[in-house]
């Protein structure tokens, strides 16, 4: 009988190893996921109707805070600063530094090809806006170091076509969409 204490005590101390290991792994799981979000995904939210169908309103996004040169096509949050409503804009990437840019005929041409935009509504009509209200006009050579960008809701749109946006500088970007979390 004195065999018993024994055994119950190297078990309660097995027991306790095991509970301190699986402390110490979920800690390390929790400092990791922490240092993602702080350092490298971030959540967003879209407020507004400005890039429907493919994005709601309301809709949760994650976010990479790392973004190399942006490309055409991608899907961005830019800085609350670009724009009179002080909030950041979810858009879509049309254009990058060097891109020749012309809106006619109610479609978008990059570099004399007009977009394939399969994500916009059958019909969608895009109209020019007032970037260049002084007599600039249509067609136009994005600047280096900028891009140009619109709303998949091209009515409702407050993008680069406005002067309230304009170009926006790579460094106006916070990030890149990389999905859409909630709701599925």
């Amino acid at each position: 009988m004195t065999d018993c204490p024994i055994v119950k005590s190297g078990a309660k101390s097995k027991f306790l190893a095991a509970l301190y290991d699986a402390a110490d792994v979920l800690a390390a799981v929790i400092a990791m996921i922490a240092i993602l979000l702080v350092f490298f995904v971030r959540a967003a939210a879209v407020d507004g109707h400005s890039m429907e169908p493919t994005l709601h309103d309301k809709d949760r996004l994650l976010v990479t805070a790392f973004l190399a040169a942006p490309r055409r096509g991608q899907i961005v949050i830019i800085s609350p600063e670009r724009n009179e409503h002080h909030k950041p804009l979810v858009k879509r990437v049309i254009a990058v530094g060097g891109d020749k840019v012309d809106i006619f005929n109610g479609g978008v041409f990059v570099n004399d090809h007009k977009l394939d935009e399969t994500y916009l509504p059958e019909g969608t009509v895009t109209n020019v806006g007032d970037l260049f209200p002084s007599g600039g006009d249509y067609p136009f050579t994005v600047p280096a170091g900028h891009c140009f960008v619109m709303g998949d809701n091209r009515g409702v749109s407050s993008d680069s076509r406005f002067q309230a946006v304009g170009f926006v500088g790579q460094n106006d970007l916070i990030g890149r969409v990389l999905f859409r979390f909630w709701p599925r």
